[in-house]
C-alpha cells in the first residue's frame, strides 16, 4: 500500500515539474545488437551496472541521449518498454539535463520490451537529426 502511493506521489511530483503526462514508453538505447530472441533478462551495460540501475529515456529525450553517449557511434539498437509492464521499479530522477526514468531492481528483456529497431545515422549527420525523422519512436 506504502509503495503505490509512494509511486502516485512521484508520478504527481514529474507531472508538475515537467508540465506533461508520464510517458507511454520509454526507450533503452544500446550500443550493440540485442539478442533475437530476446532473453528473459539482458545483460547490464558497463555504465547501468556501475550506476546500480537502468538508464532509460522518453521519446524526447532519446535523440539527445544518444547524441550525448553514443556521438561517435554511426548504429544503435532501441528497446520500446511499455511504462505500465515497469512502473513499480522506476524512479524519475532530476539530472543536469532533465528528468529521467532510472529502472531499479529489475532487468529488461522479453517479457518488458515489445519492439526494437535499429537506427543508423549517416555521414556527417547526428542522432538528433537521424531519430527525429523516425515514426517509430511516439
Amino acid at each position: 500500500m506504502f509503495a503505490a502511493k509512494a509511486r502516485l506521489l512521484q508520478a504527481a511530483i514529474i507531472q508538475y515539474a515537467t508540465s506533461s503526462p508520464l510517458p507511454t514508453y520509454l526507450y533503452k538505447i544500446l550500443s550493440i545488437v540485442p539478442p533475437l530472441p530476446l532473453p528473459k533478462a539482458l545483460p547490464l551495460s558497463p555504465l547501468d551496472a556501475k550506476d546500480g540501475f537502468i538508464h532509460l529515456s522518453t521519446v524526447e529525450q532519446t535523440p539527445k541521449t544518444a547524441g550525448r553517449f553514443f556521438s561517435d557511434t554511426a548504429n544503435l539498437w532501441l528497446l520500446k518498454i511499455p511504462l505500465q509492464r515497469i512502473e513499480q521499479n522506476v524512479k524519475w530522477e532530476e539530472g543536469t539535463s532533465g528528468c529521467f526514468a532510472h529502472l531499479y531492481d529489475q532487468g529488461l528483456g522479453r517479457d518488458e520490451v515489445i519492439d526494437t529497431k535499429s537506427m543508423a545515422r549517416g555521414e556527417g549527420e547526428n542522432w538528433e537529426k537521424a531519430t527525429g525523422k523516425e515514426q517509430w519512436l511516439g
